[in-house]
Order: structure tokens, then sequence, then C-alpha cells
């Protein structure tokens, strides 16, 4: 089977999967499982987010909400971009909506998810050479910064991004509007990150490699 094929099989196994019910770690997700990704074998970029939230649980498209327009214009790209298959991939750090804490905020990404698939859908893709790692999971998963805030790594997105690694990972924070006075305490992440983000976008749209 190629690639592919192996890949689309995969994501079907993803999208049927319910072992945060049936043998969760802890408490179990308290609705129904509904998984939510994107996997490509000729993306370039990869998105490696959080967890859905309670929009993109309905939808069952991700990014479907307030943060998923904030993302794309960090990106720069349109919005048929963003949900081209071929152009760009997303993986959450939790594929279904963990649920509400008592505050109202979305609880962390389910711990069963990354570890029962994250490494098998990546090997299928080793296409990818740009990875943003949005939020403090993804920035562990992928950089494996130990102890740092997430603050503390995006402000050292530069030292991060020109690193000797394959892909390349930038870090960012959450979209969310819940950030938006950490964005304004911070002006040069608009003012020096995202130019250097869009650049990287725009180098990697319209140039999917072939999936063998």
């Amino acid at each position: 089977m190629s690639r592919a094929g192996l890949l689309a099989a995969l994501a079907d196994e993803v999208r049927h999967c319910r072992i945060c019910v049936e043998a969760p770690v802890g408490l179990p997700l308290p609705h129904e499982p509904r998984p939510v990704l994107v996997a490509s074998t000729t993306a370039r970029i990869l998105i490696a987010g959080q967890a859905p939230g309670t929009r993109v649980h309905m939808s069952g498209r991700p990014f479907t909400d307030r943060s998923g327009e904030r993302l794309r214009d960090w990106m720069g790209v349109t919005e048929s971009e963003f949900y081209d298959p071929r152009q760009v991939a997303i993986l959450p750090m939790g594929f279904c909506f963990p649920g509400q804490d008592a505050r109202g905020g979305d609880l962390p990404p389910r711990r069963e998810c990354a570890p029962a698939w994250r490494a098998r859908l990546l090997a299928l893709m080793p296409q990818v050479d740009l990875v943003l790692a949005i939020g403090r999971h993804a920035q562990l998963w992928h950089l494996g910064e130990g102890t740092r805030t997430l603050g503390e790594t995006v402000a050292d997105w530069r030292r991060v991004f020109m690193a000797e690694r394959n892909p390349r990972v930038l870090p960012l924070p959450h979209p969310s509007w819940r950030n938006t006075g950490w964005l304004r305490q911070n002006p040069w992440f608009e003012r020096d990150l995202l130019p250097v983000l869009r650049e990287a976008v725009r180098d990697r749209l319209g140039h999917p490699r072939k999936a063998r």
C-alpha cells in the first residue's frame, strides 16, 4: 500500500477512536468523542494545535472559530489555502474536545491521544518541513523544552526556528482571543515574529511534495 493509502487508513482509525471513553487516563471524556484532524502526504506545513473547542466539536472542522480567524491572519493565508489538505495538515495534541473546567475554559488536551497516535501519523508525513507549535503542550512534544514557560519559549522563537532540526518549528501562543492582553503586552510578536511566519508559510504554499 502507498504511503498515502497507509495514512488515509490510519487517519480513519483516529476518527473512530474511543480510547478516552473506553480506556481513559483518569476520568473518561464527558461526551461522545469526535476526533478532528487533517492528515496529508503532501502538505509541508503542519499546524500542531492543542485540542478542538466547542465550535470545532460541533462542526467537525478544525479552527472554525475566532481562534481560526486570528491564526489565518497570523499566517497570512486565505480560508481556502488554510483548508487545502494538499497544503496544510492539522494534528492537534488532543483530537477531541476535552470539555470545560469550572471557569468555562477548555480543559487541557486529553493525555491518551498523543501517545496513541501522534508518532505513527508523523512517520507517514515526512514531507512536513514547518511545524507551527501552538501552545505549551505542542511545544513540549515537538521541542522538549523542559520546564520553560510558553512565554519564554515563544520569546526565544528565533533560536528555536533557526535550530538545526527537521522539520523546523516555530512556537506560537494560542490564537484564542483570551490572549489578546498578552499580545498587547508583547508587541514584538506582531512586529518581528509574524513577518517571518508569513514568509515561511508563503515559501511552502503552492509547492506540495508528491506522496510516495
